[in-house]
């Protein structure tokens, strides 16, 4: 495991615990977010989309430049965060938006995902910021990119909260009807 992730220090949010996942976190990691996909998001796995969940270790706890955050309580996985050095792939997304954010220069925010009963208690938010906080201290990385589906009840308004909306593709289709894409950008501190 890398050593920035033994810098960063656990966060109480009452009964939970937000920190960067162990590799005893890999399996309810991948049950948050593939329960996502299939009850809320109603596409199930995409094989093309979700290539870091069937490799958790490989793809966030074994690269020194990911990271996988997880919330805890007690003993069950009930919130991820993931961080990749990748940017937007085109296609399915527009040309200029892949340009605008490279991969290895863009740290992009995936698998941002809490369970519907553990939702409203800040874990999402600490999460994010656990990540970004990641990103900057690593190096290397010029801004913190994501999309999201804003038809997903809270999305838009909680990446509202933290970041800059940077191209809304509703009206593009990019993913075909039923997926209300949003890009944002949330801007790094420069070390």
């Amino acid at each position: 495991m890398h050593e920035r992730r033994h810098e960063q220090e656990p966060q109480k949010l009452g009964p939970y615990t937000v920190r960067p996942a162990e590799p005893r976190d890999c399996d309810g990691a991948r049950r948050v977010m593939l329960d996502t996909f299939y009850r809320e998001f109603g596409y199930g796995y995409v094989p093309a989309w979700h290539d870091d969940v069937v490799d958790i270790r490989g793809a966030y706890l074994e690269h020194p430049r990911h990271l996988l955050v997880v919330a805890r309580s007690g003993d069950d996985v009930v919130g991820t965060t993931g961080l990749l050095s990748r940017g937007p792939a085109h296609p399915p997304h527009p040309r200029w938006l892949a340009e605008r954010y490279p991969s290895g220069s863009t740290a992009q925010l995936v698998r941002v995902y809490v369970r519907p009963d553990h939702r409203r208690h800040g874990l999402a938010r600490a999460m994010v910021r656990m990540a970004c906080e990641f990103a900057a201290a690593t190096g290397g990385y010029e801004c913190v990119y994501l999309h999201t589906n804003v038809d997903i009840p809270g999305a838009q308004a909680f990446w509202n909260s933290l970041a800059k909306e940077v191209f809304d593709a509703r009206t593009t289709g990019e993913h075909g009807t039923g997926f209300g894409t949003v890009h944002f950008e949330i801007p790094l501190p420069h070390r």
